[in-house]
């Protein structure tokens, strides 16, 4: 079908669509949905079935081509990490960004371009924290309009036309607004940037932050998130993140600590309760991650699930996660809303993973913890004027679906010689259970900073109160170093030793490595938890131990989750695959060999009866989406 064929049934298909609502066929949101279920309740593709899916076409990044330009030109910063955009479905349409900040529509049978427009914003330099990264665009429509918003690495927020590709001249400046104005602090775009698809909720466009993760300096761009209107792009509301004078919050930024910090930020997605008008905003550490001294006090709302009024931004009911965190244990992914049944009550829920493994499930509507959060004691600082929280919050249930804390519970033990070695090997630094704070010595924290939970986030399912965890397990080094006060203005920062001890080679904690976790919401009960991939089972083999099975891999994309398949992707001991699982006990039903790394997370969409599932591998030069089907 020649292109301006396939335009004017895709403005056909708009059209239709805006007379009614989004199809039931579409993933319309990153999530899928507002409330990131990452469920459709397609069952065309079945336990049955699933190995007779084949390759349905493949879309090639047009960055491919870019980057060996750029290579050519001897250009070689100009290079994208991994391709972890994960695209939305409407209508037959796929819309994605790419890595360097181009937009697609992508014809969801054959996978032709339909247009392409590029932001060039890969031309602006290296962006802030992770290069070059992007994970996806959102649509909007009023019943008449629709478009495409897409906040681009060099923090412009752009209104596309979802039938053209075209920007809407009645949207801000010619069809962008520029995200670095309206923050209340001057901000070098440099530090400052965009990485994630916006939150829609009817005409508010909500937008968050990426901040340079690794600050020289106390002054940051502070992470407030930001409404605007979807027609014109003028900015409606702002939520300070961290509170300003006179706000609720400010007094636990002590001596007035408020006025310079940053970060604080929504780097990740977020979801919301359209039927309620409730956002949800899942908050960042403030400025630096490891070190509080010149921010004393909880530092309301870093680490906090915030609900807002989505038409105001003013804020519904907040829980804080950390108080004064110094881990980095910022919240990784949107959270899940699910309706659940517990002790019998209907509860509108909201569950929220974290990266220390834990799941805090909430009444959406009023934020009281649906079972009891303990504040209990952790460890105190001794790095001179660090003053740490005495107590943080434990949730009752459900119980942590990753281990905690450097124990003789949590070392690796294969055989006796890798045990010692490990003791060993540990005492060159600080250890202890959760919340063990960093040290000038070094402090072994685990989880660390990847998780535990991910931004890739966990999957809900709406028929059950299922909610399907993929988790990681790797522990980090956290040792804090005193700068020049030539180079920086913190008193300290983390340095120094970074890796986790190794003994012989292997990971210093026992398996899994990598882990699948099911959990009853409706009991706080966890149903069943598996190994996620085989790992470095060889490995560890050859290191003289027993084969211990599946040990599992800390690499995951997000899941994907049908009516009958849970499917996640996974780079595993070198295989690159799209893996089914039975969603009643995590066996594996079958794998998709894939020709590249899995960066973003699967989805699945329907066209004229047939099911789709697609998803973006690859990095650098060979960045593609592949989708599959059934014969």
């Amino acid at each position: 079908m020649r292109l301006s064929s396939l335009l004017s049934v895709h403005l056909a298909l708009i059209s239709l669509a805006c007379s009614f609502s989004l199809h039931a066929n579409d993933w319309r949101s990153y999530g899928a949905d507002s409330a990131s279920t990452k469920y459709v309740p397609f069952d065309q593709i079945t336990p049955s079935n699933i190995g007779q899916l084949q390759s349905a076409w493949t879309w090639m990044s047009p960055d491919n081509d870019t980057v060996l330009e750029n290579q050519r030109l001897q250009n070689f910063r100009a290079t994208p990490g991994a391709f972890k955009v994960t695209p939305i479905a409407i209508n037959g349409i796929l819309y994605s960004s790419t890595s360097f900040g181009r937009v697609v529509a992508i014809d969801g049978t054959n996978g032709e371009e339909l247009w392409k427009f590029d932001t060039r914003s890969w031309e602006a330099g290296r962006p802030a924290n992770l290069g070059y990264n992007h994970r996806g665009v959102s649509y909007w429509t009023d019943g008449v309009n629709a478009r495409i918003f897409m906040p681009s690495n060099d923090s412009w927020l752009w209104s596309l036309d979802a039938a053209t590709g075209l920007p809407d001249p009645s949207f801000g400046d010619q069809g962008r607004i520029d995200l670095t104005l309206g923050l209340g602090r001057d901000v070098d775009r440099s530090a400052y940037t965009q990485i994630s698809a916006p939150m829609i909720v009817g005409d508010i466009v909500v937008v968050g932050s990426s901040i340079n993760d690794v600050p020289r300096q106390k002054e940051a761009p502070p992470g407030h998130v930001r409404g605007f209107d979807a027609q014109t792009g003028e900015q409606v509301w702002i939520f300070h993140t961290i509170p300003q004078n006179g706000e609720f919050g400010v007094e636990t930024w002590e001596e007035d600590s408020w006025q310079y910090t940053g970060n604080t930020n929504v780097w990740t997605l977020m979801s919301a309760d359209e039927e309620l008008g409730y956002l949800y905003l899942p908050v960042g550490t403030p400025t630096n991650d490891w070190y509080g001294g010149h921010r004393k006090g909880d530092n309301l709302f870093a680490e906090s699930l915030i609900c807002v009024d989505a038409r105001t931004g003013k804020r519904v009911w907040h829980y804080q996660f950390v108080h004064h965190g110094v881990w980095d244990y910022d919240l990784p992914a949107a959270p899940n809303l699910v309706d659940i049944v517990v002790d019998g009550r209907p509860v509108k829920a909201v569950a929220q993973t974290t990266k220390q493994g834990f799941v805090f499930v909430f009444d959406r509507e009023t934020g009281e913890p649906i079972w009891p959060i303990e504040e209990r004691q952790v460890p105190k600082s001794a790095v001179p004027g660090e003053v740490l929280s005495a107590t943080q919050p434990f949730p009752t249930r459900p119980a942590p679906f990753e281990p905690q804390g450097i124990s003789l519970d949590t070392l690796i033990d294969f055989t006796p010689e890798l045990r010692n070695e490990a003791l060993q090997m540990i005492e060159a630094f600080d250890y202890g259970p959760l919340y063990t704070p960093p040290s000038l010595r070094g402090t072994i924290n685990f989880p660390g900073w990847f998780g535990g939970g991910g931004w890739q986030g966990a999957a809900a399912d709406p028929e059950t109160g299922i909610l399907y965890v993929p988790s990681g397990s790797a522990p980090m080094v956290v040792q804090l170093v005193a700068p020049e006060a030539a180079d920086s203005n913190f008193r300290y920062l983390r340095g120094g030793n970074t890796a986790a001890p190794s003994p012989s080679g292997l990971p210093l904690t026992k398996p899994p490595y990598g882990r699948i976790t099911a959990i009853d919401l409706n009991t706080g009960e966890h149903l069943w938890m598996v190994p996620h991939g085989e790992g470095i089972r060889e490995r560890i083999i050859a290191a003289g131990a027993l084969d211990p099975g599946p040990v599992g891999s800390p690499a995951r994309t997000g899941p994907l989750l049908t009516r009958t398949l849970l499917i996640i992707g996974q780079e595993d001991n070198g295989r690159y695959v799209l893996r089914a699982f039975d969603k009643q006990n995590g066996a594996v039903l079958h794998e998709i060999d894939l020709p590249l790394p899995p960066g973003g997370t699967p989805m699945s969409y329907q066209i004229d009866g047939k099911q789709y599932i697609a998803i973006a591998l690859g990095a650098g030069q060979d960045a593609r989406i592949m989708s599959f089907a059934l014969p």
